[in-house]
């Protein structure tokens, strides 16, 4: 509650013009949307959501706020209505009556994420304090109730297609089951947790056709009888490498990790530290591009957009693979092949291996800002300062993609060779995001 209050203040005063009436300049800040995001992810990571789960947290809270932006800016933007698997006609507002677009998206954004995001009233200090900023900058009343009601009316579609994606639905599906049988996956240290989303395939997905349009090679057969089997030689790769590591290579895993709830385990204490989970980093990543680029409030909203469809067909894509061959983790084969006490550098998530869902997001993504912002756009990504980690740069997005590929490797928990298909699905992804969605006109 105290981190809602102190971000809200800090936005206040970012914008704050001593009172005067210029809260159409105050609204078009970008940054303003970007501390919005920023806002929701905390609450996503304050709620322990996995990372499967966070996608569709920062899906339809993006697309609310993106179609109040296509509505305001017609000239600019198209909706994506008929380009989104159900989503229909968005409600066009009353041409006769003055809404400031910037602040209605704001709202709509928030009311998603809060609506998406348990528990009710997560952003409502959050909220609140936008609404006490565009009065104390003297936004007009008719001007105010005009935006909060079309924001309503967008979100209150949003919220209705949301609904209809299968989530409740897959709420009550049957569990994984676990069965100890050569190479198939099984819950691992220290939670031991349950396998993660089994039915995340049966999601409406968003562009693409289906969760099988894309699949990669089977993975490499269980063997670990034969130490020249492709499998077996992965099996000691991982081991060796994470046996080996370099500073440069733990920083990279630990970069990249990305954990939603770490369970840490000292003797007989356990507790669990939080990080933004990896679509969550992508998140913050828009964000840095947003103001590197000195994008507009309406840019900087498409692209939030964009980012958040590519992530979210992503994932679905991605577990569609994991629970079609179900395989073991490389602790797994360690510790019960050669050696029981071996740990990766990185805590193993509790769902299949093959493939890995950070390296396919991460691709798509990728793919979805080179078309926002263009290839070979070099940043400086901060966005774990906030867990302790110090930031790394890049020179492009595709280029951060690729080390993140090899964090996986490197923190010991997805084969190598895993991780390379795992990129190639990510971008087949992402390219057909951008190729088949029309954003800006």
């Amino acid at each position: 509650m105290r981190k809602i209050l102190i971000i809200a203040l800090a936005v206040y005063a970012l914008v704050s013009c001593n009172g005067k009436k210029d809260y159409d300049a105050v609204f078009k800040n970008p940054f303003l949307y970007c501390r919005t995001v920023y806002e929701l992810n905390n609450v996503v990571m304050g709620n322990n959501f996995g990372p499967i789960i966070a996608s569709r947290n920062y899906l339809y809270a993006a697309i609310a706020g993106y179609e109040v932006i296509a509505a305001g800016y017609p000239d600019r933007f198209n909706s994506l209505a008929g380009q989104l698997h159900g989503l229909n006609a968005i409600p066009k507002p009353d041409a006769s009556r003055k809404i400031d677009y910037e602040f209605c998206a704001l709202l709509a954004y928030c009311k998603l994420g809060e609506a998406v995001t348990f528990p009710e009233g997560s952003m409502k200090e959050y909220v609140d304090s936008l609404k006490k900023m565009a009065l104390d900058h003297g936004m007009p009343s008719e001007i105010y109730d005009n935006s909060v009601e079309y924001a309503d009316t967008v979100s209150a579609v949003i919220m209705a297609w949301s609904k209809k994606d299968n989530y409740l639905q897959t709420r009550g599906a049957p569990q994984y089951v676990v069965k100890d049988s050569p190479g198939r996956w099984i819950p691992t240290p220290p939670a031991y947790s349950p396998a993660m989303e089994p039915h995340w395939r049966e999601i409406r997905s968003l562009v693409i056709d289906s969760p099988q349009q894309f699949m990669p090679e089977p993975p490499y057969n269980f063997d670990m009888t034969d130490k020249n089997s492709p499998y077996y030689k992965e099996v000691k790769l991982s081991q060796n490498t994470v046996d080996s590591l370099t500073t440069e290579q733990a920083w990279i895993a630990d970069f990249w990790d990305d954990n939603p709830f770490k369970l840490n385990v000292s003797g007989h204490l356990m507790y669990g530290t939080k990080k933004f989970s990896p679509g969550g980093h992508w998140m913050s990543v828009v964000g840095i591009a947003a103001k590197k680029s000195g994008a507009d409030f309406p840019k900087t909203v498409e692209a939030y957009a964009r980012t958040a469809i590519a992530l979210f067909d992503a994932f679905i894509q991605c577990w569609n693979i994991k629970y079609t061959f179900n395989t073991l983790r490389p602790e797994t084969a360690i510790n019960k092949y050669i050696d029981a006490n071996w740990r990766p550098h990185l805590q193993t998530p509790p769902f299949p291996e093959y493939t890995c869902g950070h390296c396919t997001i991460s691709a798509s993504a990728a793919e979805a800002l080179t078309a926002e912002f263009g290839d070979n756009f070099a940043f400086n990504d901060t966005t774990e300062l906030d867990f302790g980690v110090n930031s790394r740069s890049f020179r492009s997005f595709r280029d951060a993609s690729i080390e993140t590929l090899n964090s996986r490797f490197y923190g010991g928990i997805h084969f190598h060779y895993c991780c390379l298909r795992s990129n190639i699905m990510g971008k087949e992804v992402g390219e057909l995001v951008v190729s088949r969605i029309r954003l800006a006109k």
